[in-house]
């Protein structure tokens, strides 16, 4: 008797799941992919639109800022152009210091892989800022004790690396650091530094992990920002010439 009932709930149960309605699925419509190509005809309400916005852009991009009779480049261990925004970026750092109550600055690293292109001799205009230097990079001041300020001159020693500085000397031979200044002076323990560089090295980039130990002070200042405006100060621009790293019997780097 209980097996006949177990069999018509089974048959009622069979017969219910086929009475059920059949189950709707979402019709799927394949859509045609559009290729960005020079054959793309154009939208030409869109570029009725976007025409005067492109042709105000054009003009701040191509507006001349300052002039340069030799070329601004990356090259070498005192490139012109890493040292003038070094400079700019102590210039920059030291301004908002003395606005905001921060002991003076005394030095400035920044790093050459964060400059982009080169400026050719001539007229600069702002469109060539914004390709030397892309990135959003906020300057920030490191407030270090002089026996961390070590770790700074060590790095040099190790890398060898051409990352700009500026009111630094750094003088390496061999395996050893031959001459180091802070502002032209030796290197102080008891002393508290100040150094401007960028958000980006002051979190361990291009492996300066010797920040780390410092006080990170932010200024809300754009590298860029700033940069544009210190051209726009400098109709025309004297590139530095001094040296600052000097690295004898230097290693060749790949």
């Amino acid at each position: 008797m209980i097996k006949n009932k177990l069999l018509g709930f089974g048959i009622i149960s069979l017969l219910l799941i086929g009475c059920k309605a059949p189950v709707n699925i979402a019709n799927i419509h394949t859509e045609k992919n559009i290729y960005i190509t020079s054959d793309l005809t154009e939208d030409k309400e869109m570029a009725a639109i976007i025409q005067p916005y492109k042709h105000e852009l054009e003009g701040k991009m191509n507006t001349k800022i300052s002039h340069t009779n030799t070329e601004l480049n990356k090259s070498g261990d005192n490139s012109n152009l890493g040292n003038l925004l070094a400079d700019y970026t102590f210039e920059g750092a030291d301004e908002w210091a003395k606005k905001n109550n921060i002991p003076a600055i005394d030095a400035a690293v920044i790093n050459i892989g964060g400059i982009r292109t080169i400026i050719p001799k001539g007229d600069i205009v702002t469109k060539q800022i914004y390709e030397v230097m892309p990135f959003e990079n906020e300057i920030v001041i490191i407030k270090m004790n002089g026996k961390d300020v070590e770790g700074l001159f060590d790095y040099y020693l190790k890398t060898q690396k051409n990352n700009p500085v500026s009111h630094l000397v750094i003088e390496t031979d061999q395996n050893s650091i031959t001459r180091k200044l802070i502002n032209g002076q030796p290197v102080d323990y008891n002393k508290t530094y100040y150094i401007a560089t960028s958000d980006y090295l002051a979190t361990g980039g291009d492996n300066m992990f010797f920040f780390g130990k410092g006080e990170v002070i932010p200024t809300g200042i754009k590298m860029r920002d700033l940069f544009l405006e210190k051209f726009r100060q400098n109709p025309e621009i004297s590139a530095p010439d001094d040296v600052r790293l000097i690295f004898k019997n230097k290693k060749v780097q790949e």
